[in-house]
Formats: C-alpha cells, sequence, structure tokens
C-alpha cells in the first residue's frame, strides 16, 4: 500500500448526489483510468456502558473495516489510537457487549467504484449513515511511494484534476504524518475523520454555485 488521500467532495446546490458521483467518475474515467472493481469502507461506533465516576464521559471506540485490507479490522479510540488486528477482533468485540455497546442506526459506510491509472489507485463512492446518503468521498493512493512527503507534489497535481481546490493542501490526518512512514491505519483515520464530520451534518455538504 501507498500514500493516501482521502477527501470529501461537497454536493453542489441543486444537484444530486448520484448525479455528482457519476460526473465525478466520468472525470476520472476521461483521465484515462480503469476501471477495475468496487471499494468499500465502513464503521461501527461501541460506547462504553459502564463510567469509572459519575462524572466522566463514556467512552468511544470506532471499529473500521476496508475491502483493500480484507484479512484486517481497525480499532480507533476516541483519542485517536489505531489497533491494526485480523478480523477475528470482531467476535472479540462481541464479548465485551458487558462493557461496549454498539449504537444503533451509527453505522458508516462509503462504496463506491474503483479506477486505476497507472501507479495511482482512484475511488469515488458515496457515503451514507444507516442507509441514508450523507456525502460524497474521494481517494486517491499513489503505491510506490510510503512517505506523503515525497510525493505530495504528484499527488496534488492529480487530485486537483479531480476535487480541485480541495487539494490545495493534504487532509488534516496526513498533515500530521507527512514523514512518517505510510500505513493503513492512517488511511483508516483519514476516514474516521471525515465520517463523523458527515456523522455531524443534518443534510449533504453542499456549496453555491
Amino acid at each position: 500500500m501507498g500514500v493516501t488521500c482521502v477527501y470529501a467532495y461537497p454536493v453542489p446546490e441543486g444537484k444530486s448526489g448520484p448525479s455528482v458521483v457519476e460526473g465525478l467518475q466520468r472525470q476520472v474515467e476521461l483521465l484515462g483510468a480503469v476501471r477495475s472493481g468496487t471499494f468499500c469502507v465502513d464503521c461501527d461506533t461501541f460506547q462504553s456502558i459502564l463510567q469509572s465516576s459519575m462524572n466522566s464521559q463514556p467512552k468511544t471506540f470506532y471499529v473500521l473495516h476496508d475491502s483493500e485490507q480484507p484479512a484486517s479490522c481497525f480499532a480507533i479510540t476516541d483519542t485517536g489510537l489505531c489497533l491494526t488486528a485480523d478480523t477475528l477482533f470482531d467476535g472479540l468485540v462481541s464479548k465485551l457487549k458487558n462493557y461496549y455497546q454498539q449504537r444503533k442506526n451509527a453505522k458508516m459506510e462509503a462504496k463506491g467504484q474503483r479506477y486505476e491509472l497507472g501507479d495511482f489507485l482512484i475511488k469515488v463512492g458515496s457515503v451514507s449513515l444507516a442507509g441514508s446518503f450523507k456525502g460524497i468521498i474521494v481517494e486517491v493512493e499513489y503505491s510506490p511511494c510510503v512517505l506523503a512527503s515525497d510525493c505530495w507534489g504528484l499527488m496534488k497535481e492529480l487530485l486537483q484534476t479531480v476535487v480541485g481546490n480541495l487539494a490545495d493542501s493534504p487532509p488534516s490526518v496526513l498533515k500530521m504524518k507527512m514523514d512518517e512512514l505510510y500505513t493503513p491505519a492512517i488511511t483508516m483515520s483519514q476516514y474516521l475523520e471525515l465520517f463523523n464530520n458527515f456523522r455531524k451534518m443534518a443534510t449533504p455538504t453542499q456549496i453555491s454555485r
């Protein structure tokens, strides 16, 4: 896996989410990208039942799965600590039901089309919360590189042809890890940040024409 950038793409006023997704996918195909299947990233939220004191806030952690990493799952705490484990971790979580409860109607999913363009992997899809459309996600991975600082200029050039000035700077999660060895956990942290932003919105992000 190479360096990955994940962005939320705003839905212009007066347009529907699916039509914007289709437009982005056509744009990617015009660059010469070839369809190579689909992708899915999902996220479940778990909240502590027992509290250490009356004044303490419930503890929260998130479990994410990525179709690019089918043998792994990622648990991220509310402090940002990420644990990468195999899928047996899902079974372990189910045994913690006396301590942590899965939030109902809180499942986030990003699903869509996957493309290959030379050394780049491009994904364009919709984000849903409990089955309801919340927004659009665009992911670009540059496979040959493992340090974001070494390839950001090249990635920015491609990203701007797809998402415009959204790619003027790296995603906030990645910006803090530009000189770190890139891992799939960083991608999942980017998704979690965007999922939490989508969760806070009553309606999909919109921009004026």
